[in-house]
């Protein structure tokens, strides 16, 4: 993700480099010719707020049209003219005084009211986004928010049904949703990520920030406890100077702190949402920066929600 910083393009030649690159990559893996995308946008910019929408039923049964109609009024909501609404997700409808209906179609009554979660973002930042894209070639089919997309990648029914906590841990931001009954009931963007791993990596064992990322990759660990004494690593160092040997201990003492803020962070957020006890599944860490969870095996942990 060269050319991004905190989820938002900063240099877009770079961006757009880093998107040909991967454009590339996938390419070769799907064997077919990629013409269109979906682009994920996220950042500190990303707000997510509830909000609910109340219409008669013009003909005693709901149609398509009332469905819309009852959107429309859920989007009725004064937002700044630099940001523009990114999502309209639907959380549920009432048809009278029946709660809980998840599709309201063909449904008799005379008021139907629909509660609907509305995402949120700067309007340069999507373009900025949509523009790099352009310039490497491709269409924009959607601007899709990252931590939905990723639920819709590694969550199972049981557990957006159930309730879930996704946390979405990428280079430069860390994404939570909170999923309940198949619907997104909070997100929430926070400005850290493993690119702070990697600075600090860098800062702490006094290397190039490409062996950070390298080291962080093959060696990090977010626990000292888990780190054998007799672990040793290789580290290059700056300029023309011989790599030197150092105890892995000492790079979990780096690491261990950061991911404790990060994970703490996610903890606050997801607190005052009012759904944090909604997450009968747990929490599912996925992305880049997962395995310092612990499970470098598969790139995605799984961990009970504290008390």
């Amino acid at each position: 993700s060269t050319g991004l910083r905190k989820g938002v393009v900063v240099k877009i030649e770079q961006t757009v480099q880093s998107i040909q690159k991967a454009l590339e990559e996938a390419e070769l893996m799907a064997g077919c010719e990629i013409r269109s995308v979906y682009a994920g946008i996220a950042g500190s910019h990303i707000k997510g707020f509830n909000s609910h929408g109340v219409i008669a039923i013009k003909d005693g049964e709901v149609t398509p049209k009332d469905v819309e109609r009852a959107m429309d009024a859920a989007r009725a909501i004064a937002i700044p003219l630099d940001r523009e609404v990114i999502h309209t997700l639907p959380q549920g409808y009432i048809v009278d005084d029946q709660r809980g209906i998840l599709d309201p179609l063909g449904m008799s009554g005379v008021r139907l009211e629909v509660h609907v979660h509305i995402v949120t973002g700067a309007v340069t930042s999507a373009q900025n986004m949509v523009r790099a894209c352009h310039r490497s070639g491709l269409d924009v089919s959607d601007i899709v928010l990252e931590s939905l997309a990723s639920g819709k990648a590694v969550l199972s029914q049981e557990e957006r049904e159930l309730g879930v906590v996704l946390v979405d841990i990428g280079g430069g931001t860390t994404d939570i949703a909170i999923l309940h009954n198949d619907a997104i009931k909070h997100t929430g963007v926070l400005a850290l990520g493993g690119q702070n791993l990697t600075n600090d990596i860098a800062y702490g064992l006094r290397t190039p920030m490409v062996s950070a990322e390298d080291i962080k990759i093959k060696h990090g660990c977010a626990l000292v406890d888990l780190v054998r004494p007799d672990e040793v690593i290789e580290v290059p160092s700056v300029g023309e100077r011989e790599a030197r040997p150092l105890s892995r201990q000492i790079l979990a003492a780096i690491c261990q702190p950061r991911m404790v803020e990060i994970l703490s962070l996610v903890d606050l957020e997801l607190t005052p949402s009012g759904y944090k006890n909604l997450a009968t599944a747990g929490v599912v860490l996925t992305r880049g920066t997962a395995p310092m969870a612990g499970c470098r095996e598969v790139g995605q942990a799984k961990f009970t929600l504290p008390t």
